[in-house]
């Protein structure tokens, strides 16, 4: 026996044997779970015991929507998250310019619709009272909004407008100028490629058929170490397995490379990001990754598209108008007829389909492409899913069970949880909606599959804190459906629900006999523990195919 676990409050996941005190693993593998006393006696003078000391002990966990690029680079660069208000932004912003002196592009992250204020929108104008000589760019948290001040927008070549794709906006001003606002990447990428390094971060973003930028040696060398920079910080919180949601064969080359290093300290799923001007053909670089990359710690196999923007920007496709603009609801990404026609031969590849589709508009579009896709190519196994599902209408609420689609939502997303405030989101969604809007409850009790995840880096990546939200999440008035979860439904949704969506719940997702050896060993009982205070919690020990890759 390698490595025995003893002392723990074991939640194994295993319906056949719930719980238990301690783990043995042989390998890469889950030798047997029972009592402390009956685990201690398979050890021998090699094997290394780890004493859980009465703390909660779970299969790995698995992070269902994340970023690993992006995620990686903003560990280095400035958060705004929680700051609230101008001087203090202000304060934040000037000591980490003066800390980067030489930096031709300050970029600052997760900064709040209403930093300035609620009814006062981020401008320019704002940015400029701050940093008037120096370009600046700031990310609103869901990476969907950015503001740039004039000489960025200058530099940038769009102070006067410019042209950009459906879905994406450049928003301008009465006096026939740029208000600093940048809604989707085709509308920041002018501003952000005026740093070099500040495109780093996107290269997860591109597509088999967007040119990767260049990389030296050197320079492929620097992403494979901000690369391991990510992957020790998803073990530091107790992650062996995460789902990625972009990536292309150079990612997967690089992880690849990590892997065969020995540096892969989470199992990896990589999608291929299928965007709205690639024709059909291009998903056979999709097929091909998905022949390539099929291992226990390294799988492509999916697609990632998306349909639309996010409620706060107002590029979230609705079925009806925003509540707070009258006769506005938003174009999408893709036409239903253009996604049906994706998802039906993605599909008929056996390829498994995302798809980011916040406003009940795009969910429904999504919908009607897998039910097109199940009738065409037969009603499969496939497990299709939906990212986000921020608003959902009432009628398509069933038809996540009757299609077999995962619902896969992000706790610390809903308005006012993990720093997040209420507006502007809930006066553009509109009080009649409220009810269908972040629906966890509500879709689980419809028998819909549910993974949760952070979507990281735009929520922070702890799972403690993510976990912590989907328990704790108060009404935001009294006559509105309870959608707080349950402790062991969220800790089903980030262990085996994310296995079975991977179509792995046979390998990894529960701790049983034979199953992959992935275990977090939290640093207290979490059952026992004050909800208001899971985020306290950490990760003490995270063991990812039988190695120890977190201690601490």
């Amino acid at each position: 026996m390698d490595l025995i676990i003893v002392n723990g409050r074991v939640l194994s996941m295993d319906a056949a044997m719930p719980r238990a005190e301690a783990v043995a693993i042989s390998g890469n593998e889950i030798r047997t779970i029972g009592t402390s006393k009956e685990v201690r006696s398979l050890a021998t003078f090699s094997t290394r015991p780890i004493d859980a000391g009465g703390a909660t002990v779970l299969p790995g966990l698995n992070e269902g929507h994340m970023h690993l690029f992006g995620g990686s680079v903003e560990l280095d660069q400035l958060s705004l998250l929680g700051v609230d208000g101008f001087e203090a932004m202000r304060a934040k912003v000037l000591n980490h310019a003066a800390s980067k002196p030489g930096s031709s592009l300050l970029i600052a992250m997760s900064a709040n619709y209403t930093i300035i204020g609620e009814h006062e929108p981020i401008t320019r104008h704002h940015l400029d009272r701050i940093l008037r000589d120096r370009p600046m760019l700031v990310y609103a948290p869901d990476h969907h909004t950015a503001w740039a001040n004039t000489v960025a927008l200058e530099k940038g070549g769009i102070l006067r407008g410019g042209k950009v794709g459906v879905g994406n906006e450049i928003v301008m001003g009465a006096d026939g100028l740029a208000t600093g606002e940048l809604r989707e990447m085709e509308a920041i990428e002018p501003v952000l490629a005026l740093s070099g390094g500040g495109m780093r971060h996107r290269l997860g973003l591109t597509t088999g058929g967007d040119p990767v930028p260049p990389a030296t040696t050197a320079e492929r060398e620097a992403d494979k170490r901000t690369l391991r920079g990510g992957l020790a910080h998803l073990a530091r919180h107790g992650i062996t397995s995460f789902q990625n949601m972009d990536g292309n064969p150079y990612t997967l080359s690089l992880l690849a490379e990590i892997e065969a290093e020995g540096g892969l300290t989470a199992r990896a799923r990589i999608p291929f990001h299928f965007k709205n001007f690639m024709p059909l053909e291009a998903l056979e670089t999709a097929s091909d990754l998905a022949r390539r990359y099929d291992g226990d710690m390294l799988r492509s196999g999916f697609v990632k598209l998306f349909v639309d923007g996010v409620i706060d920007s107002s590029t979230a496709v609705l079925i009806d108008s925003y509540a707070d603009q009258p006769g506005h609801n938003c174009d999408p990404l893709f036409t239903p007829e253009h996604f049906a026609r994706v998802a039906v031969e993605a599909d008929r590849r056996n390829l498994q389909i995302a798809v980011h589709a916040i406003g009940d508009g795009a969910v429904r579009s999504v919908l009607d492409g897998y039910a097109a896709a199940g009738k065409t190519n037969g009603l499969r196994d496939m497990r299709h899913r939906i990212e986000h599902i921020e608003l959902v209408h009432p009628s398509d609420i069933p038809r996540f069970k009757a299609l077999g689609v995962v619902a896969s939502m992000q706790p610390p997303h809903a308005p006012g949880m993990a720093g997040l405030p209420h507006e502007p989101t809930l006066s553009r969604i509109g009080e009649a909606r409220l009810p269908y809007a972040y629906a966890w409850q509500t879709l689980r009790e419809s028998g819909a599959r549910m993974v949760f995840g952070t979507d990281w880096p735009v929520s922070p990546i702890d799972p403690m804190l993510s976990i912590e939200c989907a328990v704790t999440r108060p009404l935001w008035h009294a006559r509105l459906p309870q959608q707080r979860q349950t402790l062991a439904d969220t800790l089903r949704s980030y262990t085996h629900d994310s296995a079975y969506v991977e179509h792995r719940e046979h390998r990894k997702g529960m701790l049983r006999p034979g199953m992959l050896a992935d275990v977090t060993v939290l640093s207290g009982d979490i059952e026992a523990c004050d909800p208001h205070a899971i985020h306290e919690l950490s990760a003490a020990v995270t063991v990812c195919d039988g190695r120890v890759v977190h201690e601490g």
